[in-house]
């Protein structure tokens, strides 16, 4: 029997329901519960969710642990996103790198573990080096909080599934229950229990931090897209021309006292 057959028999039983009770509970009919129970069917998503949340685990720790009286769940002290993350591939089996515009940033709070959702997202490839090792996404962003980089870019991050992975001063693609999607620098490591930072390159906009647990996801930032090309430096300005003349005279002064 599978994993899901076995945990969710040992869970009711040790809830104390009855397949009619815990089926009350869920919403569903009875027969489904004894279905699920003998391994002739699985729970849909929206189920498997709901059940798993209702004994307070993580749908991976429904699926893939073998639940008894001596199993512990895994200590989430590691920083560790203990979930399935869901992801499409080609006609090859490569996964792709899915698109989620900004008109769909929202969205994708509800429906970022959704295969479905994932699967009706743009999608596409990218023959690079960097790219070939792991599982991204791209994420347009909006907002001139993180100039240079221009609002419309879509930011390539790779998935982060170890939090505790987070370097002070690095990009990341955050996706948090209140902030929903947002493009930003770490402040901080990342510590369970604690604040994240996240800092703006816009030195306008101030730093601010979100709890642990409102971070649904965090994608490491590896490349961007933009279709605004750089403008060409400005003419020195006299201010400026004085700046490097001072510079040089400091230079110059420290390498006589050497």
């Amino acid at each position: 029997m599978s994993n899901i057959s076995n945990n969710l028999k040992y869970l009711r039983k040790k809830k104390g329901h009855t397949q009619q009770n815990f089926a009350d509970i869920m919403e569903i009919k009875r027969s489904l519960i004894g279905a699920y129970e003998e391994d002739r069917a699985e729970p849909k998503y929206d189920l498997l969710k709901k059940i798993a949340e209702y004994f307070d685990l993580t749908i991976d720790e429904f699926i893939n642990e073998k639940i008894s009286d001596s199993w512990k769940p895994k200590p989430k002290s590691q920083g560790s996103n203990l979930r399935v993350l869901s992801i499409s591939v080609d006609q090859n089996d490569r996964e792709n790198i899915e698109l989620v515009p900004v008109k769909a940033s929202a969205g994708y709070l509800n429906g970022f573990s959704d295969p479905q959702y994932i699967s009706d997202l743009p999608k596409f490839q990218l023959p690079l080096a960097a790219l070939r090792q792991g599982t991204f996404r791209a994420f347009e962003i909006m907002g001139d909080s993180m100039l240079p980089v221009q609002p419309g870019s879509v930011i390539i991050g790779e998935y982060l599934d170890n939090w505790n992975e987070v370097k002070t001063g690095e990009t990341y693609i955050v996706i948090s229950k209140n902030e929903g999607v947002v493009y930003k620098r770490a402040g901080n490591r990342f510590r369970e229990n604690k604040d994240l930072k996240l800092v703006s390159d816009n030195k306008v906009y101030d730093a601010y931090t979100i709890a642990a647990d409102d971070i649904l996801e965090i994608w490491r930032a590896k490349a961007y897209i933009s279709t605004s090309l750089p403008e060409p430096a400005p003419d020195p300005t006299m201010e400026t021309l004085t700046q490097m003349m001072a510079q040089m005279q400091k230079s110059i002064s420290q390498l006589n006292k050497n």
